[in-house]
Order: structure tokens, then sequence, then C-alpha cells
């Protein structure tokens, strides 16, 4: 199934709208417009195995490019919105993508784009004009609403966040089968975990060029479901959308939730959010007196996934099973866990160490442009056993608990420390919008615990707010885990998608040597 199908089914239907504007598209126009994009690649020679990127804010025509790329056996690129020019020439240089499709929402960062690419001919700008662009609108209208002669199934190339050092394009096999064949075991996590069907009305929160949200919005639209996308995400908008469109599912991350339950107990009743079934959560982990808080609100509609761009493995947990459980992550899907340390042995329950998906065959993915990163993710002795860099451990009945990043663990006096552990404690205090945690040098210890704190007021960034915040961590934690200082900031860079480029702010202390 995918948009084609449902073009005949109910072409009417909304495919998807915007919840700031109402603005729709129906499955008969996201199929057209996708095959008019596709005909335009074809065109422009571009076919199976060859890459496009995209980099747009979250615009309706996102939908429509990504499934121009999976109809023609294409990889297609989401790029970071929030990037520099730079940043993003060096992903799409990087991808060798021969087509780029962005929009004049961001002008300012696509303006200096075509002068820095190595060869990418298709340029096209949605919205707008600007020089180095043609115009997406106006070439896709030369183009018939009709489907290739072949439309093999195409790829997703994303990257990772970079939140530990440079970007890299985790790349897989295409499939084997045309887009019309996707088995309908791709969709079982849906259906049969989360009730997913093609009533579903689906509030996608955050950003497309996210791993998450994409597929989410994807495997909606091949179910025949309705995606209602926000633009950007406002706590109270969000809450809006659920009752003005009747929405029975959507996606979080945990700093959402966070900003949820900020607001006033009045804005949290104004809206009706009986149609609310299922919510699910995942890329970062979610503090436990955050989670508790929000199942009370909501009830136990929380569902939450552990996995990873690299697709080699996932973890999923009930409300009721995290209850029984608090802080787990839940219970693989097919695949299964192994908890090992730094040689590749592997650890007995309760004993942290480098999370490994073991799967069922040979996997399908690398690391785009970098060997050494690829043979690093596979364990020293089983081919099938992958690592994406979390740390954590498995209960006695197999449950997952993360701690953190193995590239994020502050080594201090040949002691492990794990920031996320300071983190959930320092974001229950009521001034604390926001909180980063990571090691910066100290010449007795190796590292010490240092923490970025976004307040609520800024005025209150004093040497003694500092004080109060670093005896709350201790009042909950054992005190070589808790900060030793605290910087104060206005703004923390994290992104809608609850990452944070934890290497740059680091970087900042360790170049003071």
């Amino acid at each position: 199934m995918y948009p084609g199908y449902w073009a005949k089914i109910h072409p009417t239907k909304a495919a998807a709208i915007n919840s700031f504007t109402g603005e729709t598209v129906s499955y008969e126009e996201l199929n057209n417009r996708s095959n008019q994009l596709a005909q335009l690649l074809h065109y422009e020679g571009l076919r199976s195995g060859d890459h496009i990127s995209i980099f747009m804010e979250n615009n309706l025509r996102y939908y429509e490019v990504i499934w121009a790329a999976l109809r023609s056996g294409l990889y297609i690129t989401t790029v970071n919105r929030y990037l520099t020019t730079d940043e993003a020439a060096y992903i799409v240089n990087d991808s060798q993508s021969k087509a780029l499709i962005t929009s004049f929402y961001l002008r300012e960062a696509a303006d200096g784009l075509p002068s820095k690419l190595d060869n990418c001919p298709v340029r096209l700008i949605v919205d707008g004009e600007l020089p180095g662009y043609a115009s997406y609108q106006e070439s896709l209208d030369h183009y018939p609403p009709c489907t290739l002669d072949a439309e093999p199934e195409g790829a997703t190339m994303l990257y990772s966040s970079g939140s530990t050092g440079k970007p890299k394009g985790i790349k897989r096999r295409l499939p084997e089968r045309s887009v019309a064949d996707f088995p309908e075991r791709g969709l079982k996590p849906f259906s049969s975990h989360w009730h997913w069907d093609n009533s579903t009305i689906y509030l996608n929160t955050a950003p497309n060029y996210h791993s998450g949200p994409m597929l989410f919005s994807v495997q909606s639209q091949r179910m025949g479901a309705t995606v209602v996308m926000m633009p950007r995400f406002e706590a109270a908008k969000a809450l809006k959308a659920i009752e003005d469109f009747g929405v029975t599912h959507s996606q979080w991350v945990p700093t959402m939730f966070t900003r949820l339950l900020k607001l006033s107990e009045a804005e949290r009743q104004q809206y009706n959010l009986s149609s609310h079934k299922v919510a699910v959560h995942g890329s970062a982990p979610c503090p436990v007196s955050v989670k508790h808080d929000m199942i009370d609100w909501w009830g136990p509609i929380l569902y939450e996934f552990y996995g990873a761009t690299e697709g080699v493995g996932s973890t999923l947990v009930t409300s009721e099973e995290w209850l029984k459980r608090p802080g787990t992550v839940g219970t693989p899907v097919g695949a299964t866990i192994h908890i090992c340390d730094e040689n590749g042995a592997e650890l007995p329950p309760g004993e942290v160490g480098l999370i490994y998906f073991e799967v069922a065959k040979r996997v399908s993915f690398k690391y785009h442009k970098d060997s050494d990163k690829t043979h690093k993710s596979r364990h020293p002795t089983h081919e099938t056993w992958i690592a994406i860099g979390d740390m954590g451990y498995l209960d006695d009945e197999g449950y997952l608990f993360l701690k953190d990043r193995a590239d994020f663990m502050i080594i201090s006096g040949g002691v492990n420390i794990y920031p996320r552990e300071s983190e959930d404690a320092l974001i229950q205090h009521p001034q604390v919008a926001d909180v980063v945690v990571f090691g910066v040098p100290n010449e007795e210890m190796g590292e010490e615990v240092k923490a970025i704190v976004q307040l609520e007021s800024p005025a209150s960034a004093t040497g003694a707010m500092e004080q109060e915040l670093i005896t709350y961590a201790r009042e909950r934690l054992a005190h070589f885990k808790c900060p030793r200082s605290i910087d104060f900031v206005d703004q923390l860079p994290r992104l809608p998608t609850g990452k944070i480029s934890v290497a740059a702010l680091r970087a900042k202390y360790w170049t003071r040597q």
C-alpha cells in the first residue's frame, strides 16, 4: 500500500493537514504531485540508486517529495532545517545528491547553497524565487501526474544527529520490490502494537527531517491515515490540534512533555482530548517524574519506543508495563539484546554495558564513506550483533534500561558517571527550563561534572541559584554524580527532536586547557 493505492480508494480524503492553517492535501493530490516530481527527476536523468535531498521546514510539500523518491527507486536525504549553509552543503555533497528541493522560508541558508554544491544540477525552490533555483511549482507543471513505467521502491539515507561529531549518512540496500508491494509485516508495529489503521488521525509534532516523524508520517500514509502536521511545536497548539482534528494517535519527545506540563492547569483543561488514544514517544530518554506526570494527566495511553536511525532493532513498552518498572524502555521487537563490556564479553542482568542488537541476518546498512565506523558498530566476534553507541542494562525479566550514550559518559577518578542522571534530577526543579550535563577537565580526577542550565527566568541566574541547584541535585543523587559547577545560558541549542550538540558545548571547555 502507498498513496497511489489510496488515491483510488478515497481520493478526496486528507493525506496531510497543516494544523496551524487547516490547509489540506488529499490523497489524489499527494499521488498526482509526487508522480509529477517523479517524472521530472526521471527526465533529468535520475535513476534507481541515485540520491536527492530535501532542505525544508514542515511544509505540506515535504510529503510529495518523499513519495516521489520512494516511488522512483531513489535515496532521499532529509536535511536538518536548522543547519547553516555550510552544514547543509556538507550533507548534500556527502550524500552525492543530484537534486535538492528547498523552500523560500529557508532562503537565508538556501541562498548560498548552489555555489557550494559539487554536482547537484536539479535545484528547486518552493513558495518563492531565489537565484540558482527553478520554481518548484512551475517545473512540476510541465510533467503529467501519471506513474512512471516502473516504480521501484526507494529508501532513505538519513544522517546521524551529529551530537558527538560530524554527521554520517546511514545507508541501506534498496528494497528489491515495487513501491506498491511494500510488505504488510513492515507495518506490524504500527498496526499490532499501536492500533494504527486507515481511520487513524496522526499528530506529527516534530520536524519532518527527523527519522521518527518522517517514518511515522510515511507509514501513516501507507495505511491511508491522515497526518496532521504541526509547522512547529507549541504546547498549547498541540492540545488544540488534538481537539480540532479529532487526533487519535500522536508522537512526542520528552522535552515536549516538559513544556506541556509547564502549562497552567487552566490551559491543560481547556481542550477536549477524548479522541486521543495512543501517544507514542521516543528519540530521547524520558525522566521518570515527567512520564509519571504525563500518565497521571492523559492516562495509560503512553507507548515508549527505543531505536535508532540505523534500524537494527527496537524496544517497546506500554504504560502499564512501565509503571511496574519505571524507567524501562521495554523489551526488544524483532531482535535480541546483548549487553557487553568494552571487550565484547556479555554481561549479566543489572550490569551496565554497550547495547548490542542481534538481528536475524547480516545487517544491510553501512555508514556512508566511513568503513571504520561501520566496522566499529559490529561486535568483535558476532557479525550480526550491532551497537549504535548507547549504554544500558537488562533486568532479570529482559527489560532494557538506558543509561546514556557511550560518548557522553564521564569518567571521574576512574568512576563512570552518566550525565542523564543529573539532567533528570535537575529538570525537576521549578526554575529549570532545560539542562545539559557533560564532563569538563579536572587536573586531579580527569573529568568533573558540569551542568549548563537554561532557567525559566534568566534574571535568576545568580551564584545563589547555582548553589541551590547543586544542593537540589545532591538531595536526589550520590554527590559524585552531581555537578560541581553550573553555567547559565539564555537558550540551550536544543532541537525540537530533543537532540542537542553536546560535542559543540563540551568543546568550549576542553579547548581552554
